[in-house]
């Protein structure tokens, strides 16, 4: 089901304020109870994984920041743009500073929260600044 734009907006606005906590709860909470987050085809089914996805980046980055670049309709899709920085100062960390972007296509159910999202980002890119830093970035 697709909202008007502002509700769209507010939501993706609401949902990078929610990374931006470093409380992962929070992030599920724009899911249903059995939404899903993909993650460069890794799926995580329910609020549960995908508090855990959640918190498995704001455990790796301490400091991270989500942007939020923008917010596209796609047909029946919503697509969320976004940009991470963050540094990887967490348990086993490199020490290395990131700076990736991606984007999420939703689905956004009934309900208003997000029933599917699939998100995609340069993961050859990400790992290469997670071993190298940013700097060298091409």
């Amino acid at each position: 089901m697709i909202r008007e734009p502002a509700f769209l907006r507010d939501l993706a606005q609401r949902y990078t304020a929610a990374w931006c906590s470093r409380d992962a709860a929070s992030v599920a909470g724009f899911f249903a109870a059995n939404g899903s987050l993909s993650v460069n085809g890794a799926s995580n089914v329910g609020q549960r994984a995908i508090t855990e996805v959640a918190q498995g980046f704001m455990s790796a980055f301490p400091d991270m920041e989500l942007r939020m670049d923008d917010i596209l309709i796609e047909g029946e899709r919503v697509v969320y743009h976004w940009t991470f920085i963050g540094t990887n100062t967490g348990p086993g960390g490199t020490g290395h500073r990131v700076r990736f972007s991606g984007f999420e296509k939703w689905k956004i159910g009934e309900d208003g929260l997000i029933a599917e999202s699939q998100g995609e980002f340069d993961s050859a890119e990400y790992q290469r600044q997670l071993e190298h830093g940013m700097e060298e970035s091409g």
